[in-house]
Order: C-alpha cells, then sequence, then structure tokens
C-alpha cells in the first residue's frame, strides 16, 4: 500500500526546523545552521556525484526512492504572501526542479499550474491534509507521496495521522527561535517505532514508522 513519506527534514535540538523569516534572498530564514551539512547533491542517489558514499549520504538519498508525487507548504514554493503577484516566479529551484514529479503546493490563492521539462509540475490547492493528499495519490499513480515540508505543513499531517513514516536528522545546533515541528503533538510516540542512528558528523537519524494496525 502506498505510504505518504517525510525525508530530510532537519531539526535543531530545541525542535525547530525552519526559520521565522523567509525572503528572496534567505529561503530559509535565519534557519542556515540547520542545512550546513547537507549535500542535496545525493538526492536521486549516491551514484550522481563521484564523493565517499557515508552513511549521511546514504541515507539522504532515500529521499526520491518510490516517489510518485509531492506535497509542500506555499512557504517553501516561496516568500509570497496573500494574493500570487504576477512576477513570473516558478520556486526557488530554476529551470530543473529536482522534484521530477508532480507537486502540490498548498495555498488559498489560485495560480495556474507550472510544469518543467524535467517532469517537475507545480499544482497549487487548497484543501484540508487528508483532501490534498488524495490529489496527490491519484497522481502518484500507485507509488508513495512524500511530504516535503516545511515544519507547519508537516506538522498538519502529523495531527491529522495522515504520516506513515518520517526521516528527521536532529542537527547539534540550538537556534532559540524558529518554527518549531512539535507544538501540539505530545501524543506522537505511541503512534510511532523510532529508531535512532548518530553519524561521525554529529548528525543523529531518526525513523518513524508508523505502529502497524490489525
Amino acid at each position: 500500500m502506498p505510504r505518504t513519506r517525510v525525508h530530510n527534514l532537519n531539526v535543531s535540538l530545541d525542535g525547530y526546523a525552519a526559520g521565522d523569516h523567509v525572503s528572496f534572498d534567505h529561503p530559509i530564514g535565519d534557519a542556515g545552521q540547520l542545512f550546513e551539512q547537507f549535500d542535496g547533491r545525493v538526492i536521486h542517489g549516491v551514484d550522481k556525484v563521484q564523493e565517499p558514499i557515508t552513511v549521511d549520504r546514504a541515507l539522504t538519498s532515500m529521499w526520491s526512492q518510490g516517489i510518485g508525487a509531492e506535497i509542500m507548504g506555499r512557504r517553501k514554493f516561496g516568500p509570497q504572501t496573500g494574493e500570487w503577484p504576477d512576477d513570473g516566479w516558478q520556486g526557488w529551484w530554476g529551470d530543473e526542479p529536482p522534484f521530477q514529479t508532480p507537486v502540490f503546493v498548498m495555498t488559498h490563492y489560485e495560480h495556474p499550474p507550472i510544469e518543467f521539462a524535467n517532469g517537475t509540475s507545480f499544482h497549487f490547492v487548497s484543501g484540508s491534509p487528508k483532501e490534498v493528499l488524495r490529489l496527490a495519490q491519484g497522481a502518484a499513480d500507485g507509488r508513495d507521496v512524500r511530504l516535503g515540508g516545511g515544519p507547519t505543513t508537516v506538522r498538519q499531517f502529523l495531527q491529522a495521522d495522515l504520516v506513515d513514516f518520517m526521516h528527521l536528522v536532529i542537527v547539534p545546533v540550538v537556534l532559540g527561535h524558529g518554527v518549531a515541528l512539535w507544538d501540539g503533538l505530545g501524543d506522537l510516540r505511541g503512534r510511532f517505532v523510532v529508531e535512532s542512528v548518530a553519524t561521525p558528523s554529529g548528525l543523529t537519524h531518526q525513523f518513524f514508522n508508523r505502529v502497524a494496525t490489525l
């Protein structure tokens, strides 16, 4: 059965997974410390770069395996708020976004779809997490759906009990402020089996797998 998955979500020691203020110059706000060790070159496989195959790179490469569609929040797509301006913005990723699947951007404002030659397409949709997940599953053609973030979007899907797997990367930094992942999720532990792997880089990878139900 297809799953809803979260991958490579970096979280500080004090529970923040994004900065407070996103702008064109600062796409992750003031939380850059969370991503200083992130090697995005390997998201489509460790064979894509001629670098040593480390534990961190191997786990990062799980991001694209078996994924047929992605869901992301509006702030991951861009810093704009309110009605979409006619500014030609197509996301942070240039002419070749890495997704290579349909991507559903959650927003309350209408925006025409955007398509790229590499198979990436952005669709701007409103609705509850359950409704948006149903759209993404229909586009995923039997494969899994990835929740791409940010933390507010992931938290909404966790609160709705729609997440089957979650890969967190605990980064040994303290931010002191930002967008928290865990707010309102005090009952989360009972829903998942959790495993942790610490690597020589100082990162700790946590794997949350939904508890099987009869």
